[in-house]
């Protein structure tokens, strides 16, 4: 059920403090009134000003000094933000890459600078609190290890995700909560109760190399909807679609998608719901990134304004908690019994005391703060990439910002090929993933996406500067061309196939 759009109090005072920021009357580095004084010229609890500056601290727009007080932040970087890519009118079979596969895979050549994780490593997980939460489970449940798992999963930990959905905006019943194998295994499962093969599936543009794959292995065809750098997919374009093909299914992640990092706005969010009900067909959300967000009202999931249950919602915590884990949830919506019975015949459950440890770690009382220290460390990380990518690479570079996440989508100059930068890469123990796995149509080839994941060092800034460098030398080989705006470069349809007309 939906919640009421009415902003609380402390969004209120963070939204006026925010419009100060931008428009320079707050300047950078300016202190910010004391908690007490802000409490009372707003007539409200010294907690609520508390919340509103916790709420600009995520948003990177005020710091906090130890014993000094709240500050207005030094400006990010400003680079410009890549290109929209035009509409394409036909579906596409899926043929996914070797290539991508190579890259992006979790079997990659040893001693490589990699950028192609969007997960957190190990050191910005809090590994002794998840291995603390696995002891107590296996001491407390040690009997469930002798026991066959419920495949819908343990009644205790389907609670725990009800309350968690809560800060998703969702108001969930435990028991249409059903416990996968991990995000994509949830929604394969989705794809395969609500398609068959050969059905139409409308997914963002560029869009998330995993939905390529699993689209592939379950023989359906992509249409592949336009996607805004900073809002995400456009539902303009996706109404056309729903007018014009016969489209089954909308797979999209609408807070930090990947590989944009874009965020749907909570409007669009609504009005996508209501789509979905009007057109009488699926949704599936991937909610995965959504608490990497540092806007808090981004967490708010498509799923909280569904009305009629055509919204499957699909998460996982291996981006914030651990992957080793491997566990994800679902709620299906009207297809619920379908995808239960689907998930008995082909998997079965998980390990009931994984999931209980899952249970003991969403519903600790420092779970919230461990979450904003994340993302915090997230935000760091991703100011030196921008700064990096600002000071190497080539002029006409454009570079998405995203409101948290661990992604970065780049848009090298037109006419660069992502594809041979990759090739220069790797004889220097570099991997990059070039734009044209992010697409069924082999677009987006003069784009890049730069994940801050997995084992990240001080040596992956230092080969970050060494691409941009290698762009630069491609960009000085290049013939002169006439000046203009960058934009996204696609293949013309005739290279693509009839397909495409």
């Amino acid at each position: 059920m939906a919640q009421t759009d009415a902003p609380p109090l402390y969004l209120q005072i963070a939204q006026q403090l925010t419009e100060l920021i931008r428009n320079g009357t707050l300047a950078r580095g300016e202190k910010l009134p004391s908690v007490r004084e802000l409490a009372r010229q707003h007539g409200v609890a010294q907690t609520t000003v508390v919340q509103a500056y916790h709420w600009l601290e995520d948003a990177r727009l005020i710091v906090a000094r130890p014993r000094s007080g709240f500050f207005v932040a030094a400006r990010p970087v400003q680079l410009p933000e890549p290109s929209t890519p035009r509409p394409l009118r036909r579906p596409r079979e899926v043929s996914v890459d070797w290539l991508g596969q190579r890259i992006l895979g979790r079997q990659q050549p040893e001693g490589m600078v990699s950028f192609s994780s969007g997960t957190p490593g190990p050191d910005l997980f809090d590994v002794d609190r998840v291995r603390r939460a696995v002891t107590r489970s296996v001491q407390r449940h040690r009997h469930l290890l002798c026991n066959y798992p419920s495949s819908a999963g343990h009644e205790d930990a389907r609670r725990a995700l009800a309350r968690y959905a809560v800060g998703l905006g969702c108001s969930l019943d435990p028991q249409n909560i059903m416990i996968t194998g991990g995000c994509m295994d949830s929604i394969a499962l989705c794809l395969r109760a609500v398609t068959q093969p050969g059905d139409v599936v409308a997914l963002e543009s560029p869009t998330h190399f995993s939905f390529l794959e699993v689209l592939q292995g379950l023989h359906l065809r992509a249409l592949e909807i336009p996607a805004h750098p900073r809002h995400g997919l456009s539902l303009d374009a996706l109404q056309l679609a729903l007018d014009t093909q016969p489209v089954k299914a909308v797979m999209l992640v609408p807070t930090l998608s990947n590989p944009l990092g874009s965020c749907m706005p909570l409007a669009e969010r609504k009005r996508l719901a209501q789509m979905a009900t009007r057109h009488d067909i699926a949704v599936i959300e991937d909610a995965i990134y959504n608490d990497l967000v540092e806007v808090p009202e981004m967490r708010r999931a498509v799923k909280s304004y569904d009305t009629s249950g055509h919204v499957m919602l699909c998460d996982s915590f291996s981006k914030t908690l651990a992957p080793g884990l491997r566990l994800g949830w679902v709620e299906a919506g009207r297809w619920s019994d379908k995808l239960r019975g689907i998930k008995d015949l082909q998997a079965g459950g998980q390990s009931a005391v994984l999931e209980l440890a899952l249970a003991d770690l969403i519903t600790q009382a420092g779970h919230a703060a461990s979450m904003r220290q994340l993302r915090a460390a997230v935000a760091a990380r991703m100011e030196a990439v921008r700064s990096t990518i600002a000071t190497h690479f080539p002029q006409g570079t454009r570079v998405s910002d995203p409101p948290g996440g661990l992604l970065l989508w780049v848009e090298l100059p037109r006419g660069m090929d992502a594809a041979a930068l990759h090739d220069l890469c790797l004889p220097e123990r570099i991997l990059v993933a070039p734009g044209t796995l992010f697409s069924a149509s082999g677009r987006f080839r003069n784009c890049l996406r730069i994940g801050m994941g997995g084992d990240w060092t001080p040596r992956h800034l230092q080969a970050l500067a060494r691409v941009g460098q290698l762009a630069c030398q491609m960009t000085s080989e290049m013939p002169s061309r006439p000046h203009g705006g960058a934009a996204t470069v696609s293949l013309p349809d005739a290279a693509l196939g009839a397909s495409a007309a």
